[in-house]
């Protein structure tokens, strides 16, 4: 311990401080990755990013650990880093945000804040869980999208829309083009119900229309990536 404080540069933090820091910015930062977990929604998710969020966190304490309180190490370390090309893009631009966050805490950790980096880590993650918990921001308009086809009469058009107000909540017309050489038309409806038990009432009140044929209900969820 002696030589490697004598080997260090005046003013470095210690041995323990470093461990400390580091340690923490990790634990920190695990956190805001099991929130990250715990709040995701979709198609493409990465373990890989998820283990990115505490790794980087460690990388950034321990740059900051390193340039302490030289303005010359700061200069050089830009300088380097800026030589760096991180090509990795994200969709989703609230990934983005959780990789800073887990860079901010590296950054408070590695500069010995730690009031900040616990209280700052404390709060993202509860103000995370709470948007996620209310729904913010969300402005879903339909759940699904009915498409069939059906007779070209009005007898049929009528059943068809009987069957949509008894089942769903609203629905609306978004195509509607003929089939069979005119003597049929394919419906596109799009749909919103709230209750998972009507969507197999629905199919089967469109099936059993006389003459209707293809009926498919596709649900969509706004928060799924493709």
């Amino acid at each position: 311990m002696e030589l490697l404080h004598q080997l260090s540069k005046p003013g470095s933090a210690g041995l323990v401080s470093t461990l400390i820091a580091i340690g923490l910015a990790f634990a920190l930062a695990q956190l805001v990755s099991t929130v990250y977990i715990a709040t995701f929604r979709g198609l493409s998710y990465s373990r890989s990013f998820v283990q990115g969020i505490p790794l980087g966190a460690i990388v950034t304490s321990m740059l900051m650990l390193a340039i302490g309180d030289s303005i010359a190490a700061g200069i050089g370390l830009a300088g380097g880093l800026s030589i760096v090309r991180f090509r990795t893009t994200m969709r989703d631009p609230r990934d983005m945000v959780f990789i800073f966050a887990g860079l901010g805490v590296g950054i408070a950790c590695g500069l010995r804040a730690y009031p900040a980096a616990i209280g700052g880590t404390l709060m993202f993650c509860l103000a995370t869980m709470l948007l996620f918990g209310i729904h913010y921001g969300a402005r879903k308009q339909f759940d699904g999208l009915l498409r069939l086809v059906a007779p070209a009469n009005p007898a049929a058009a009528e059943a068809i829309s009987a069957a949509l107000r008894k089942h769903t909540a609203h629905f609306v017309m978004v195509t509607m083009r003929e089939a069979a050489q005119g003597d049929a038309f394919e419906h596109a409806y799009q749909v919103r119900i709230p209750n998972p038990d009507e969507r197999p009432a629905l199919l089967h009140a469109i099936d059993a229309i006389e003459g209707t044929t293809d009926v498919a209900l596709h649900m969509q969820e706004p928060s799924l990536e493709v």
